[in-house]
């Protein structure tokens, strides 16, 4: 059983006796900046070959209310910057927006620049329990010295990093998940969630969950038939799910994703079907393991 739409959410959760769904990838950021991201995806034809129509565009309290009337009771909110000097005002920003949002999680970002350890450090002490990197749009180096300190005040606290650095959507200078092999090495404690579990190298994303026990990945867009055609699933897909099963968090990027939220849910419940999965697989993957990293 998978729901067929939006509408079935929220009731297909509580069949399985969850209490809601936990969502450690989702965005919310100033309108003046959500309002130039969609502008980016509203161009998506040339900027990336292919249609990207923003299934949720709407204001940020009709978006709130969907994720709640989805049955969402917690969530990541992530906000990233794509130049120096942005990542210490928008982790302001979303510290905020977690402060008069209940469902939300208070969460932070982070750039290669001297002051990267204090306003990181500053955040961890307002209760920032998960922090967003996104090495694709800032076009930067995550094994920098600058980060650095970073790494490992992060590895040291346990708090998890959502990060983007798979080639997709389009490859950049340093996206990669050897390049972030790096850093893992360096910092083999660091709880790292691999966002759209290192798209499109899913291969790659699983062999790093089996080497590292903290590294985790998240479904975003994985397994949907709108990144299907570009990435297909490997073969064994849920066979070496079943080794991280416990590492697999729900993911969704919304609300900027080409379809409904039902869509990612439904993926994720075929891959449940696997007798190796199955319903306890789908209750960690959509509240307690996302549960457990937030510290909920």
């Amino acid at each position: 059983m998978r729901p067929a739409g939006d509408g079935e959410v929220a009731a297909w959760v509580s069949s399985l006796g969850l209490p809601g769904l936990v969502d450690l990838h989702v965005h919310f950021l100033p309108d003046p900046m959500q309002r130039k991201v969609w502008e980016y995806f509203d161009d998506a034809e040339r900027n990336y070959g292919m249609a990207w129509p923003i299934h949720y565009r709407a204001s940020e309290a009709d978006r709130l209310a969907t994720l709640r009337d989805l049955g969402v009771v917690a969530f990541a909110p992530l906000v990233y910057p794509h130049k120096p000097g942005m990542a210490r005002w928008l982790t302001d920003w979303v510290l905020d927006f977690a402060a008069r949002t209940p469902e939300a999680v208070p969460t932070a970002t982070i750039y290669p620049e001297p002051d990267v350890a204090d306003y990181l450090d500053a955040a961890l002490r307002a209760g920032a329990r998960c922090v967003k990197a996104h090495v694709q749009v800032g076009a930067y180096d995550p094994r920098s010295e600058l980060l650095a300190p970073a790494w490992g005040m992060l590895a040291e606290a346990g708090v998890p990093v959502v990060i983007h650095c798979g080639h997709g959507p389009l490859p950049g200078d340093f996206t990669g998940l050897d390049v972030f092999g790096e850093v893992l090495r360096a910092h083999p404690r660091l709880t790292a969630v691999l966002a759209h579990a290192g798209m499109p190298e899913l291969d790659v994303a699983l062999d790093l969950a089996e080497r590292y026990e903290r590294v985790h990945l998240d479904t975003t867009m994985v397994g949907v038939p709108f990144t299907e055609q570009l990435t297909p699933l490997p073969a064994d897909w849920t066979a070496r799910l079943a080794g991280v099963a416990d590492r697999v968090v729900l993911g969704t990027d919304f609300p900027s994703i080409p379809y409904p939220y039902a869509v990612q849910l439904a993926a994720i419940a075929r891959w449940a079907q696997d007798d190796r999965l199955g319903e306890p697989f789908l209750r960690a993957v959509l509240h307690d393991t996302p549960a457990r990293l937030l510290a909920l």
